[in-house]
């Protein structure tokens, strides 16, 4: 290593047991869920080694135990040059629940879950705080799983103008072009398609395949094409 020179921090996801959260890294603390989680979920016992992430970007490996022994320094991975966000229409059943884990796991940063035109389920105030506070601890489980240094944001919103206008944005749609690096943020409809009036809205439509997907799986797919186009070279 040239003297001077930045360290490139080891890859989080090679390191050995769970991964975890908490406010400080430097004096680590369980939250009570989390411990019970490790502790009984994944047997982990004393002594035995985890990492830990402060959800803003940095971790450190640590070992397990009623008081939290860090064993590596802190450590901040490449901080990727912006943000991918996802728009998914509410859909019934735990269609939601399931897009925004996948989302967290591929790597997107922001989740919206809004009510479409033409979306079956409706959420009332009520419901929408509710299902946002739930979906919120579903994208910090989903985090912790997938060994990511921060949480994405989750909202959940009563329509698609509550979001708009957001550059980079785009609808996936049939007929529209290929997922590059100029799409930031992919809205993905419901059961019964896109209004005219959303169809206006967003213009710009991006076609995630050949084939008619369901709504969880073409938010699978729309986060997958967003990671994929940042990583690749511009």
């Amino acid at each position: 290593m040239v003297p001077g020179a930045p360290m490139t921090p080891p890859d989080l996801r090679l390191q050995a047991g769970p991964h975890a959260f908490v406010d400080d890294l430097e004096a680590p603390v369980l939250a009570d869920d989390d411990r019970h989680h490790l502790a009984r979920a994944l047997r982990l016992r004393d002594g035995d080694a985890f990492t830990l992430s402060d959800a803003q970007g940095r971790w450190r490996a640590a070992r397990f135990g009623d008081t939290i022994e860090p064993t590596s320094e802190l450590y901040t991975p490449r901080v990727a040059p912006y943000r991918l966000g996802l728009g998914v229409a509410l859909t019934k059943a735990a269609k939601p629940e399931i897009a925004v884990q996948k989302a967290t796991e591929i790597g997107i940063d922001d989740v919206v879950v809004f009510e479409s035109e033409r979306s079956v389920a409706r959420w009332d105030q009520k419901k929408r705080l509710r299902n946002e506070a739930r979906l919120q601890k579903v994208a910090r489980e989903a985090a912790m799983q997938s060994r990511r240094v921060t949480i994405p944001t989750v909202r959940v919103l009563p329509d698609l103008v509550s979001l708009l206008p957001l550059a980079g944005m785009a609808r996936a749609d049939f007929g529209g072009v290929a997922t590059d690096s100029s799409h930031r943020f992919v809205l993905v409809g419901p059961e019964g398609g896109w209004s005219e009036r959303e169809r206006s809205a967003v213009p710009e439509v991006v076609d995630l395949g050949p084939t008619v997907l369901r709504a969880e799986t073409a938010a699978v797919v729309a986060s997958s094409f967003l990671v994929t186009s940042r990583a690749s070279p511009a």
